[in-house]
């Protein structure tokens, strides 16, 4: 009965989804694409009955949880010899960025909206072997309808943060049902585990996280490197930083003015580019942004990171990171990225979403916690002006990201056990 309640609030919203789609393609034209697959209709070919090269279905709603699943799916092609990839997400940045991970035979769609019928349309017409949901990724019809068809639908590289958990606990007569009808939970750590079976999710391992196995780019972060060499001036990188964040940087750069620093700003979305630039600008401060470089960065008082794909090159530009997402109550963002590369990161008081990895970076040296973002300014400082701590820190950063891999050998073993 409570679902049914849901299914026909979701139904009722599907002029509001239209709309919103609509209104985010004008700063991002990809929201206007095939928008009729959100609602069941696709014109790609469907999967062949009886074929052997049925697809694995992995959905990654967005930029994060993409680039983490392109190690998985690595593994799957090695495990499952002729697979095709049935790749879904539900945001612009995350279909850009899934586009390098198919190939002949795959098929990229926009993820379902979550009612009966579109999500039955979605299941006939792709007849998906298995799922394989992606970190947080839990809609109840999904969940229901791949019950009802027979389709094992995992979570993988799970995480259960404590505000989610409660979110979740509120409306615990819709999500319990949809954990419980997950076939299989692979989470990221024993907390994240323990939250999930409190929702009633069967957890059949703890694998640890995916995001520790992606190799950065040589390339890129080679040639940051080899860019970071010819500035004079320490490089403090301002990695995904979110609406509002900007806005506090700036102010403390006021209350606590840093001469002699290169600044490197990296926002989380790509539709806000120019609203940074221009916010900066209006501050006083001289912008050069990333698409406008001709070999090597040109000077300005800050250096805007506005491309996609290449965050390996602007850690391997940077000295250390401030950690986006984590000075405004958003949760943070991933850091295993940074550490990967050799960046250490310094936090603010919000890490929610990646709170074991935030707390193990700092019991690793990997990491620094501030109170807030003048705290940061005066600890990036300190740092900056200690070339034998930076270097210590940044060697602490790559071993904490080394220590931790193995999550993808561990899921796969995990999914052999998985019917299909």
């Amino acid at each position: 009965m409570m679902r049914a309640l849901y299914s026909f609030g979701m139904w009722l919203a599907q002029p509001l989804v239209r709309a919103k789609l609509q209104r985010r393609a004008v700063n991002e034209p990809l929201y206007a694409h095939a928008i009729e697959q959100r609602f069941g209709h696709y014109e790609v070919p469907p999967s062949v009955p009886g074929s052997t090269h049925r697809f694995v279905w992995l959905h990654a709603v967005s930029l994060g949880e993409t680039r983490a699943a392109a190690v998985l799916v690595a593994g799957l092609r090695e495990r499952y010899h002729g697979m095709r990839l049935l790749l879904t997400h539900g945001t612009a940045t995350g279909w850009e960025q899934g586009t390098a991970l198919l190939k002949e035979g795959d098929v990229q769609v926009w993820q379902p909206w979550d009612t009966p019928g579109a999500v039955q349309k979605f299941l006939r017409h792709f007849q998906p072997r298995m799922g394989l949901l992606m970190e947080t990724e839990v809609w109840p019809n999904m969940v229901a309808g791949c019950k009802q068809a027979g389709v094992p639908l995992c979570l993988v590289n799970a995480r259960m943060s404590e505000k989610s958990e409660e979110q979740a606990l509120r409306l615990r007569w819709l999500s319990r049902p949809a954990y419980a009808g997950l076939h299989t939970v692979l989470a990221q750590t024993e907390d994240d585990a323990k939250r999930l079976r409190t929702l009633g999710a069967t957890v059949l391992a703890v694998t640890g996280n995916l995001k520790f196995d992606a190799t950065p780019d040589a390339a890129l972060l080679t040639r940051g490197r080899a860019w970071r060499a010819t500035s004079v001036r320490p490089v403090l990188m301002f990695t995904s930083s979110r609406e509002g964040e900007e806005q506090m940087l700036i102010d403390a750069l006021r209350a606590r003015p840093m001469a002699g620093v290169q600044w490197l700003i990296v926002p989380r979305h790509p539709q806000r580019f120019d609203a940074v630039a221009e916010l900066f600008q209006a501050a006083g401060f001289s912008v050069s942004s990333r698409s406008a470089w001709q070999g090597a960065p040109q000077e300005a008082d800050v250096w805007l990171g506005d491309s996609l794909g290449e965050m390996a090159l602007y850690y391997g530009l940077a000295d250390m990171a401030l950690l986006g997402g984590s000075f405004a109550p958003l949760g943070g963002q991933n850091l295993i990225e940074a550490a990967a590369c050799g960046c250490p990161v310094l936090m603010g008081p919000h890490t929610f979403n990646f709170a074991q990895a935030a707390e193990m970076a700092v019991e690793a040296g990997a990491a620094f916690r501030c109170a807030d973002m003048v705290d940061a300014l005066n600890q990036s400082g300190e740092l900056a002006a200690d070339p034998p701590s930076l270097a210590r820190t940044r060697q602490a950063s790559l071993a904490w990201s080394v220590a931790h891999q193995g999550a993808t050998r561990r899921t796969l073993e995990a999914l052999d056990s998985v019917q299909v």
